[in-house]
C-alpha cells in the first residue's frame, strides 16, 4: 500500500512538472486534477455520442480525422498509422494481430463477392518489389476491371 501511495506522489509531482500522467487528464496541473479532467472529457463524450447518434458521433470522428491528416501531412499521417499499428500488434499479439488480419479479409471478401475479389487478387498477384499490380497490369496491356472491387464513393 506504501507503494501504491509513493507512486501516486511520484506521478502528482509529474503533473505538476507539465507532464501529463494520466491519459484524457492533458492540461491538468495535479495527479487529482488530470483525474478529474479525464473523467469529465469521458462522461462529455459519451453525452455527445448519445446527442448525435451512432452516424452523427462517426461523422464528427471522419471529420476530425481529415483536419488531423492535414494537419500532419501525408508522410506524419502515414507515421500516426504505423505507430497505431505497432501499438495495436503489442497489444493483441502476433496471434490476435492475425486473427484481426483475417476477419478483416473475410469481411472485405464478403463485401466484394467472389467475382470481385477474385478480380483484386489477379491485379495484387501482379505486384512485384518493384511495381505495383496496376503499373504491371499497364504495361502488359492486361485489363483489370477495378470496378468490381473499389468501394463506391472513395
Amino acid at each position: 500500500m506504501a507503494s501504491k501511495q509513493l507512486s501516486r506522489e511520484e506521478l502528482d509531482k509529474k503533473a505538476k512538472q507539465g507532464e501529463t500522467v494520466v491519459e484524457g487528464g492533458t492540461g491538468g496541473k495535479s495527479l487529482e486534477a488530470q483525474e478529474h479532467l479525464a473523467e469529465g472529457r469521458s462522461k462529455g463524450g459519451q453525452t455527445r455520442k448519445e446527442q448525435l447518434g451512432h452516424e452523427g458521433y462517426q461523422e464528427i470522428g471522419s471529420k476530425g480525422g481529415e483536419t488531423r491528416k492535414e494537419q500532419l501531412g501525408h508522410e506524419g499521417y502515414q507515421e500516426m498509422g504505423h505507430k497505431g499499428g505497432e501499438a495495436r500488434k503489442e497489444q493483441l499479439g502476433r496471434e490476435g494481430y492475425q486473427e484481426m488480419g483475417h476477419k478483416g479479409g473475410e469481411a472485405r471478401k464478403e463485401q466484394l463477392g467472389h467475382e470481385g475479389y477474385q478480380e483484386m487478387g489477379r491485379k495484387g498477384g501482379l505486384s512485384t518489389m518493384d511495381k505495383s499490380g496496376g503499373e504491371r497490369a499497364e504495361e502488359e496491356g492486361i485489363e483489370i476491371d477495378e470496378s468490381k472491387f473499389t468501394n463506391k464513393g472513395k
